[in-house]
């Protein structure tokens, strides 16, 4: 049996009625991952009004929740000396530009090489913060983006930027390079992101899915292709991809997403570029947080990667 952290005992306020137990606790201010709340319960480690509990059980305003999470215990995560590219890092936290084709976080299929394995070896204090599986890590960028991210190396770091990532006060920004011509130069992508009910490793726009929402502007316009700069208002998986996909505009090198979208690009130059880029062209560019010690913000930006600039290169007219 694991060994247990002290009880934490929470009341269910008025505007919490309905909720499902897991989301209650997830945003319960604790820096909890829906995910790690869901095993707790599971595991007993929670009760509703002095009762076992599942994780989707509606509350209701009054309801007494009782918690004991198990104990932080160190990570079983190999650190390993991989080359980090860092763009900031004082004792509360560090940021990273992290390239494409590195994975996160260690998950079926990549269990070493990530950058969690690095941020160990670089951070010999990270163990345990934030979770065994993932230290360290308060927001993820898929395998194939490229840009900053940022991790926390003190508790409370962790639950300070766990917190703003969920409550959306930082202001995450993207360039991606998308197919098709924009008929504006800006617009809002407003549409619920759900895991597609088919093919379970892709998300779609659906019905009944999470709130997500995407702000876009054009920044440059080729033939047949656009840079775009992207600014997420929530977080959810794929939400650049599907979203920009969604609104005819799939990113280039989106194999997921776009299928063979150069093909409808006149230029023989331009669409060989498309073609034969390696990944969807997507960079998270930008990222401004609140500081978690300071309370000031802090604004952290990642050049464009070499890939994605010569695929710029490649689409604007030659002379």
């Amino acid at each position: 049996m694991p060994e247990l952290a002290a009880t934490i005992t929470l009341t269910v306020p008025a505007d919490a009625a309905g909720l499902r137990l897991d989301r209650f606790l997830a945003g319960a201010g604790r820096g909890w991952s829906r995910s790690h709340v869901a095993r707790w319960i599971e595991a007993g480690h929670a009760t509703r009004n002095g009762r076992h509990c599942k994780p989707a059980q509606l509350l209701s305003p009054g309801d007494v929740i009782d918690v004991t999470p198990p104990a932080a215990v160190p990570s079983e995560v190999v650190a390993q000396e991989i080359p980090l590219d860092v763009l900031y890092e004082d004792e509360q936290l560090i940021v990273v530009n992290k390239p494409p084709g590195l994975v996160v976080h260690p998950a079926a299929g990549n269990p070493d090489g990530t950058l969690v394995n690095a941020l160990l070896a670089h951070c010999r204090d990270l163990s345990g913060i934030g979770g065994v599986e993932r230290p360290g890590i308060v927001h993820r960028l898929d395998k194939d983006t490229s840009g900053v991210l940022i991790a926390a190396k003190t508790d409370l770091a962790h639950r300070a930027l766990s917190l703003s990532f969920r409550w959306r006060t930082t202001d995450k920004r993207y360039l991606a390079v998308v197919y098709g011509a924009p008929k504006t130069d800006e617009g809002v992508v407003d549409a619920p992101i759900a895991r597609h009910p088919i093919e379970r490793k892709q998300m779609t726009v659906i019905a009944g899915g999470r709130p997500a929402r995407t702000l876009w502007w054009v920044r440059e316009r080729f033939d047949g292709t656009a840079l775009v700069e992207c600014r997420l208002v929530t977080g959810r998986t794929h939400q650049v991809r599907v979203h920009m996909a969604h609104i005819g505009h799939a990113l280039v090198g989106d194999q997921t997403y776009a299928g063979r979208q150069w093909r409808g690009i006149g230029d023989a130059t331009a669409a060989a570029a498309c073609r034969e880029f390696p990944r969807q062209a997507l960079h998270a560019w930008k990222l401004t947080i609140t500081h978690p010690v300071t309370g000031e913000p802090a604004t952290f930006e990642a050049p464009l990667p070499r890939d994605i600039g010569e695929l710029l290169a490649a689409l604007r007219p030659r002379p």
